[in-house]
């Protein structure tokens, strides 16, 4: 298979690799990674640069509601959201280099749990995301409309058996990610038990990545734990003051701790960060956005818009929708490159991505995997 590390049936059958690490990497429909333990712990090492695609928010079904200004019922059609599903597929499958995977951050489907449409609209996306090239896995994050805005631990098994576990890790290339249930940080009123199972996993995880001193740590959840400012009100497109403040302050030490080189700290190259978010939020603009060496980032979907923001070096990057659009951005997808120092990434529309495929300047530093 074109990526070590993970191993995952698609949608579905999370597996648990050599060195305590639960890893879910669903591959290309119909086919199962398999990778030995040889294959696993190389995965821990830097090989070089490197690239994967985000999305967010393909949302099928919820173009039709927001038309008709009804959200809860309104989701009877989707062939809007099934073409530009289709446009993403098509542009992944053109690009060469292959990226190492293609992640999905969360509202994978309008319909809520127990909605009438709901099974008709993950059939219909699992049809089109099975034409994904083969070297390509997906990876799928959970959002609240695949389990629910108070999710409960049916919603949470549904989702599980038709995408996979909700929360898990996996390495590429010396870099570890982690995929958490942003919704159980919103509100786990109907199941807190399994909001302090994901906060005990999280820490062992992060210690699993101080111990193997990956080069980054990556994260991908649905809802932005906030929009632009760590101090921003709360709102339906961000998590609570308090809830944010403790998941951001935990990302930030850790990143701290794997970021160091000697006794250097992260914090003091925090102002090195080289993103100009007014830029970023015009997908035209060909400016480019990164974090320097240890700083991680937090990719995010939920707001249907581009947004973004930085809490202590800790960038959080707000991706626009495959679907439904609720401001002046294009359906799109982004492009992030991985090298030894620091992240880069561009949204980029969908047709731009068809028509042209990447820059010139990501497919340089891309190369220098070779």
């Amino acid at each position: 298979m074109g990526s070590p590390g993970l191993a995952v049936s698609p949608w579905g059958c999370a597996s648990r690799l050599p060195g305590g690490i639960r890893c879910q990497f669903a591959v290309s429909p119909y086919q199962l990674a398999q990778e030995t333990p040889a294959d696993v712990d190389d995965e821990y090492q830097w090989k070089g640069p490197f690239y994967f695609i985000q999305g967010a928010d393909p949302q099928v079904g919820m173009m039709k509601a927001w038309k008709c200004g009804n959200p809860k019922d309104g989701d009877d059609e989707w062939g809007e959201e099934m073409k530009l599903t289709e446009q993403a597929v098509q542009a992944i499958n053109k690009l060469n280099p292959k990226p190492k995977f293609f992640v999905l951050c969360g509202d994978l489907i309008h319909g809520m749990p127990g909605s009438q449409w709901r099974k008709n609209q993950e059939q219909d996306l699992k049809n089109v995301l099975k034409n994904t090239d083969q070297d390509v896995p997906l990876v799928f994050v959970c959002g609240n409309h695949d389990i629910g805005n108070t999710p409960t631990k049916e919603t949470i098994d549904g989702y599980s058996k038709s995408w996979g576990d909700d929360y898990f890790s996996f390495w590429v290339g010396g870099v570890f990610f982690l995929v958490l249930n942003s919704q159980l940080f919103f509100d786990s009123s109907q199941c807190p038990d399994l909001k302090q199972a994901q906060d005990v996993w999280l820490d062992e995880q992060l210690a699993v990545a101080k111990e193997q001193k990956c080069k980054h740590i990556i994260v991908f959840q649905h809802i932005p734990p906030f929009l632009r400012n760590p101090d921003e009100e709360h709102s339906y497109f961000n998590l609570k003051k308090p809830v944010r403040q403790e998941i951001m302050e935990k990302l930030h030490k850790a990143g701290a701790i794997s970021g160091m080189k000697g006794s250097e700290s992260i914090g003091n190259i925090h102002n090195a960060i080289i993103k100009d978010f007014a830029n970023e939020m015009n997908p035209e603009n060909r400016q480019l956005s990164g974090t320097q060496t240890g700083i991680k980032a937090v990719f995010t979907g939920h707001y249907h818009r581009n947004a973004g923001g930085s809490y202590k070096g800790l960038e959080v990057v707000v991706s626009s929708a495959i679907g439904c659009q609720l401001g002046e951005d294009t359906h799109g997808l982004r492009v992030v490159v991985v090298t030894e120092e620091k992240l880069l990434h561009r949204y980029y529309s969908l047709n731009e991505l068809n028509s042209q495929g990447i820059e010139k300047e990501l497919l340089d530093l891309i190369a220098k995997q070779k």
